[in-house]
């Protein structure tokens, strides 16, 4: 199964801060699975003093993959590949320090989709026709205050400031763990219980007790309604490409 990592690097230049070690310049991960975008970004990172290229993924369970082994200090999500914020949640509950940038597309450019990423967690929205130079400003805010608005999104938010709209993302629905939503992945890609368990490195009953587990918080009937309402409800998307770059 395809990963979808690209995790070229480059030599580190840079100076240690407080907090997580900032040597080498902050450690910037990308989620697109737009290929042109991977480029651009990775080309602009490479070139900005005090940041560091870690790498890129092209859909959400490579981009758990590609945070948990390089460990970033910001990630930059696509809106479109995070449609209710679950990948932003994982990440930040696998690693508190690490930095969650959604960049918001046009289609998602309204209150309800970014007050969600906010009470998500999310760190800081930016609009997708950025330029560079405000890309890079949000990516250090990001990680020196936690927080970043976009000035063409911040009407969008149409509340007052420091408040946000609670998150309609899951409607009551229990989020899954890291491991849940693996196997989730792995079903909707046609593996049963014992594929699953080889791929994973895990017994054959603990893939059916993260099922049970999966089934319940999806309040659905059997695997193929937990993958339908997985993909009905954002927590799985359609992933664009099929092989890694």
């Amino acid at each position: 199964m395809a990963n979808n990592i690209d995790h070229r690097q480059v030599r580190p230049t840079g100076a240690v801060v407080t907090g997580r070690s900032t040597e080498g310049g902050l450690g910037i991960a990308l989620v697109d699975s737009v290929p042109l975008v991977r480029e651009g970004l990775s080309a602009l990172v490479m070139r900005t003093r005090g940041l560091r290229w870690v790498g890129a993924a092209g859909s959400p369970h490579a981009a758990l993959q590609l945070c948990e082994r390089f460990r970033p200090h910001a990630v930059i999500i696509d809106s479109g590949l995070d449609p209710r914020w679950h990948l932003s949640r994982m990440l930040i509950g696998n690693d508190p320090d690490l930095g969650v940038l959604l960049m918001i597309r046009e289609t998602q450019r309204n209150t309800q989709y970014i007050a969600g990423a906010i009470a998500a967690g999310v760190h800081g929205v930016i609009s997708r026709r950025s330029e560079p130079p405000q890309l890079v400003q949000a990516i250090q805010r990001v990680h020196a205050e936690r927080r970043y608005i976009d000035p063409t999104l911040a009407p969008a938010l149409g509340s007052p400031k420091g408040k946000v709209a609670a998150s309609p993302a899951n409607h009551g629905q229990q989020p899954l763990s890291r491991r849940e939503y693996q196997v989730l992945q792995l079903i909707a890609d046609g593996l049963e219980n014992q594929a699953i368990a080889k791929v994973l490195y895990v017994s054959v009953e603990t893939v059916r007790t993260h099922v049970k587990s999966i089934l319940r918080k999806l309040s659905a009937r059997d695997r193929t309604h937990a993958v339908a309402v997985a993909f009905r409800s954002g927590v799985l998307t359609v992933n664009q490409e099929e092989h890694p770059y």
